[in-house]
């Protein structure tokens, strides 16, 4: 029986979430490049001196999931880890995701006792790679992904940093005062997290803090082990597809997901070892993105509330391979997309297999990939000298899955950050880059229905005002977009599209490296997400407003959800017709 106060616990739990707020809010306001402080592709996370995940609050499920690998290879690289110490990290063979997420973990030392870690993880613009872009799909092996990999190599000492890593970082990279401008924001989040940790040791003192730590995690396992057992019995195997990679996967790859859950055990076993193994391209998923986007499906299905830290992870077993695509890669196979596509594809597949198996619990499929809306773009800027420039946009908005009691969320973005990204400002992107955005908008009827619906898409248009621009992007879900459950649909698809300087709309690859001209547009209409349950049951006062909304046609009103209006105006008088809804409803039943 613990004997530990329980409010002095919330009370320390919250203190330690708050830390890593102030990590985040220290990264958005101090990073440089719009992929950080608009985007907000970042995460910071707290971790035991025993590499122990401890504390996450809004950090992306990709990111921090398997922090404490990261920790690990620290302490296994380093015999004379020292106050002061900062390392820079982004190997994915040493437990990071892939390599254009640098991550800075600094060692916080009280009383000489390695205590925590603070981990500030940032994605790059720009890390080296052999093109301008973090995401090279077509990359057979990490040699001709060409990025800068550093496996925990220590960036400071004593507090000053090692200017040998730093200058090989500013002269390989393209953006070099961009990516120096992250690096100091991570430094700054990540030591202002030791200060705050510092303070907290000296209010409570090194030893009521290690006992809090055992409690914190000993109480999630417990509020994980209560959830688990009221879960049903029984191994289920979800299947999903990310779409074709020609020459290489010309059907695409096959995601499979064995779940089994054990009640009176408390246990959750997640098992990827069914897959394929590794292949020449940058797709293979790293050993934390493998776990993490496994797991994240998981709390997806049952309840979202549960602490993300060591003591949760006690009640999930998670089972990989070595050289699987999503499980354990050899060096050298290239790392370069495991935060996204297959990735994705992990989540929705775990989430979609649990709420096919169990009314109640799961989701449906939500958005994969990123887009053209998501795109790299590069080139150089005629304002300032054509100086070059290389960020990610995130303009987009890929739609959410639906559950059993809710629709999907609109802002999802997409299935491995779970709405906690932001967009961009167009304003501001306009003014830091020499690009100009035509159109943000909702895409109608590319929700997948159901009696909860999932999201829709938007549709984006955005182009290079007087000079080429270069766009890398990796659509997923154009040949198989994301698919309903329990009688949902499924959303449309994920379409690349460019727009000539007349208009006239051309169909691009799915996957590619393309350059748009002056005048030009690189467009796309993302998917929404799968819908949950039987479309025919969904409230018509729902539809009435998603129709008022401009997200479902009055086409798709009647044919899909069986639902008929009075009058089919946009007005706020429109009114369901509730005798030819019945109609219509039995007879699309019938038919």
């Amino acid at each position: 029986m613990s004997t530990f106060d329980p409010v002095l616990l919330a009370v320390i739990a919250n203190r330690l979430d708050t830390i890593v707020r102030e990590m985040e809010n220290t990264l958005l306001r101090a990073g440089r490049s719009a992929v950080i402080n608009m985007a907000r592709d970042f995460s910071c996370a707290l971790i035991t001196g025993d590499n122990r995940l401890l504390s996450t609050a809004e950090g992306l499920p990709v990111h921090v999931i398997g922090t404490e690998y990261l920790g690990e290879a620290m302490c296994d690289l380093h015999d004379d880890i020292a106050e002061g110490d900062a390392f820079l990290h982004n190997d994915p063979y040493l437990g990071n995701t892939h390599p254009a997420d640098h991550t800075i973990l600094v060692p916080v030392f009280y009383e000489g006792e390695h205590l925590f870690t603070t981990a500030a993880k940032a994605h790059q613009a720009d890390i080296g790679n052999a093109a301008p872009t973090t995401y090279m799909p077509f990359a057979q092996d990490s040699y001709a992904e060409g990025s800068l990999i550093f496996p925990a190599v220590r960036i400071q000492r004593g507090y000053r940093d090692v200017d040998d890593i730093v200058r090989m970082c500013r002269r390989r990279i393209r953006v070099p005062e961009q990516w120096y401008g992250d690096y100091l924001a991570m430094i700054g989040a990540a030591r202002t997290a030791e200060a705050r940790l510092k303070e907290l040791c000296d209010r409570y003192g090194p030893e009521t803090l290690k006992t809090f730590v055992e409690e914190w995690f000993d109480y999630s396992e417990r509020t994980m082990k209560h959830v688990i057992r009221r879960m049903p019995r029984g191994t289920i195997v979800g299947s999903g597809r990310h779409d074709p990679l020609a020459p290489v996967l010309p059907d695409g790859v096959p995601i499979n997901v064995k779940i089994t859950v054990d009640p009176d055990e408390g246990m959750v076993e997640l098992d990827l070892r069914d897959n394929i193994d590794c292949v020449p391209l940058g797709i293979n998923e790293s050993r934390a993105c493998a776990t993490n986007n496994v797991m994240t499906g998981l709390f997806n299905s049952i309840d979202p509330e549960i602490p993300h830290n060591a003591g949760t992870f006690r009640r999930v077993r998670v089972l990989l391979r070595e050289n699987c695509i999503v499980g354990i890669p050899r060096f050298p196979a290239s790392c370069s997309v495991a935060t996204t596509n297959i990735g994705e594809r992990l989540v929705v597949t775990t989430q979609r297999a649990i709420a096919d198996a169990w009314e109640g619990y799961g989701l449906a499929e939500g958005a994969c990939g990123i887009g053209p809306g998501f795109a790299v773009v590069s080139g150089a800027d005629p304002r300032r000298d054509d100086e070059p420039y290389v960020n990610q946009k995130f303009l987009g908005s890929q739609g959410g899955p639906a559950g059993p009691e809710h629709d999907g969320w609109v802002t999802y973005g997409n299935s491995v950050t779970n709405g906690l990204m932001f967009r961009d400002s167009v304003e501001i992107d306009e003014q830091k880059y020499p690009i100009r955005v035509r159109e943000i908008r909702m895409r109608i009827d590319s929700e997948g229905a159901g009696r909860r619906r999932g999201a829709p898409g938007a549709v984006v248009a955005y182009g290079p005002k007087t000079a080429p621009m270069q766009a890398a992007y990796v659509t997923d879900g154009f040949v198989n977009p994301p698919r309903g459950t329990r009688g949902g649909g499924s959303a449309a698809p994920s379409v690349p599209f460019k727009l000539d300087a007349a208009g006239m709309r051309h169909p691009l690859e799915p996957i590619a490296q393309v350059e748009i001209g002056p005048g030009e547009l690189l467009g796309h209409a993302l998917s929404g997400g799968g819908g949950y349950g039987d479309a025919l049951l969904r409230e018509p006062e729902r539809v009435r407003e998603d129709v008022l909304s401009r997200w479902v046609s009055f086409e798709r009103a009647r044919e899909v959800y069986g639902v008929v209006f009075v009058d089919e105006l946009l007005t706020d008088a429109l009114a369901v017709d509730e005798a030819a809804t019945a109609r219509q409803r039995a007879a699309l039943r019938e038919g």
